[in-house]
């Protein structure tokens, strides 16, 4: 008999444009919210976009309560858990990086209650992701989180960052490319199952944005546009696959070996597409394209353009097959050794 089932869980709405945060208010009415509201922000976005949302909410009749907090540590997501607890809210919204947003996931998920996503930059894919990514002492740990309720993605607020978030966010997505040969790989040696339909999307996303990297430029709303949307969608491939897979192969453990080693020198998204490069490099495929396009969208290539050392990137890819050794890929169970990484950062000029 067959008996094969699969569930998978895709945001309600996606919006996206210019002045879209005016719309919560009439979308948290529509979906039947109820009227305490709990905005999770940072120092800096509270000002940008979760104080403007917070008028708009009471406008529209809702209670609302302003959680500010810092980076995505398991500190501060259980203090907003008490918090939460306390305010006990009927919705979460995530108003900042991808770091406020992957808080407010988890918020959600501990209340029981839906979140919306309100990305304030487009730093990584995982505005729309069943994923966050939680800071302990060994690193970043990534975790099954909610799926956002919606994501209303404002390109009039997103444009207002620093181009270098944008820049990050389209390097996380380019890096399906060698996450997608990794997954073929497993799927080729490990008999590892893949979803044609999350492999189909993600890879929509990173080609898109490959193909039109010349047109994403810094301070131009319009290319925040473009590539808005292909980033959400890499986010709903792992909702489709029901795991990171589509989106974090070894450019990923390479990146997480980089936040054991040296944290804080970069973002995730530069991180892996300097990774993706070498990764590349080693499935055989066409690392000078991927190159290229971070060159174009104005993202790093390099260890000094990461603010890494030559050594520290040598030691991250020693290491990086240990980070998730569940999850097969081009750099096998044993890793590659000293000489072979060192070799393989010179050759593709990472080094």
């Amino acid at each position: 008999m067959f008996k094969k089932a699969k569930a998978m869980e895709f945001p309600r709405e996606v919006v996206a444009g210019h002045g879209v945060i005016r719309d919560i208010g009439d979308m948290a009415k529509r979906f039947g919210f109820g009227k305490r509201a709990m905005i999770v922000s940072g120092r800096y976005t509270v000002k940008l976009a979760g104080e403007p949302l917070a008028q708009v909410l009471e406008d529209s009749g809702f209670d609302v309560v302003i959680a500010e907090t810092g980076e995505a540590t398991r500190e501060n997501l259980d203090q907003l858990v008490i918090d939460g607890r306390e305010i006990s809210p009927s919705f979460i919204l995530g108003v900042g990086g991808g770091s406020k947003i992957d808080l407010a996931k988890m918020v959600s998920m501990d209340l029981n209650v839906p979140f919306i996503s309100v990305p304030t930059s487009a730093a990584h894919d995982g505005i729309a992701s069943p994923r966050a990514s939680i800071k302990n002492s060994n690193g970043s740990v990534s975790m099954s989180a909610r799926v956002p309720f919606a994501v209303v993605a404002d390109t009039g607020i997103i444009v207002k960052a620093p181009h270098r978030f944008l820049a990050s966010g389209c390097a996380d997505v380019i890096s399906n490319e060698t996450a997608l040969l990794d997954w073929e790989l497993a799927h080729r040696l490990r008999n590892e199952e893949i979803s044609t339909s999350s492999y189909t999307l993600a890879k929509y996303s990173s080609g898109f944005i490959i193909s039109h990297a010349a047109e994403i430029k810094p301070n131009l709303e319009e290319s925040v546009w473009r590539v808005i949307k292909p980033i959400i969608i890499s986010g709903i491939a792992m909702g489709v696959a029901g795991s990171t897979r589509p989106a974090s192969g070894s450019e990923h453990m390479f990146s997480h070996a980089l936040d054991i080693i040296a944290p804080g020198r970069a973002l995730h998204g530069e991180q892996c597409g300097v990774g993706t490069i070498m990764m590349m490099y080693l499935h055989g495929g066409d690392w000078k394209k991927i190159r290229n396009a971070l060159k174009i969208i104005g993202a790093p290539t390099t260890a000094s353009e990461l603010g890494i050392s030559d050594e520290q990137i040598t030691e991250a890819l020693t290491m990086a097959h240990t980070i998730r050794p569940e999850r097969y890929t081009i750099l096998g169970d044993s890793g590659i050794t000293e000489d072979a990484a060192e070799n393989l950062a010179r050759t593709t000029g990472v080094i």
